[in-house]
């Protein structure tokens, strides 16, 4: 099930990762653990995992809601997983294989609003706006 690091799928994975990402508000990417991380004002919410300790798998691992993490387990064992180290905290991940763009973008999306800090302005919230994601 091993995979090589830099295979073009992971690359065109990441791409793709950093694409929606990319789109919400304040987001900056670093490496973080070896890996493409993405932060928000310096808390991460979205890890980009390539064969993470030979598992083979082309994934991001994300933050959910409570609970969340072993319904999307049950219901779809073939796209979700509990990783390593963050999945005893709810977190879940995602093979980036088998699931589409709008899907993961509100995935994304849900754990870039669960770890932003809150701010307010006179215009209102500037966070975007939740599609019932995860």
């Amino acid at each position: 099930m091993a995979e090589a690091k830099d295979t073009a799928a992971a690359e065109e994975h990441l791409r793709r990762l950093r694409r929606l990402c990319g789109a919400l508000p304040d987001t900056v990417e670093k490496i973080s653990h070896g890996e493409p991380t993405f932060f928000v004002q310096k808390r991460v919410f979205a890890m980009f995992a390539n064969s993470h300790h030979n598992d083979g798998r082309i994934a991001v691992w994300i933050p959910a809601p409570e609970g969340h993490q072993s319904m999307l387990i049950h219901l779809s064992p073939e796209k979700y997983f509990r990783p390593p180290y963050v999945g005893v905290r709810g977190w879940i991940g995602i093979e980036l294989g088998q699931i589409g763009d709008e899907e993961l973008a509100e995935h994304l999306a849900e754990a870039w609003r669960m770890v932003a800090p809150k701010r307010k302005s006179a215009g209102g919230d500037k966070f975007p706006k939740k599609n019932g994601a995860c």
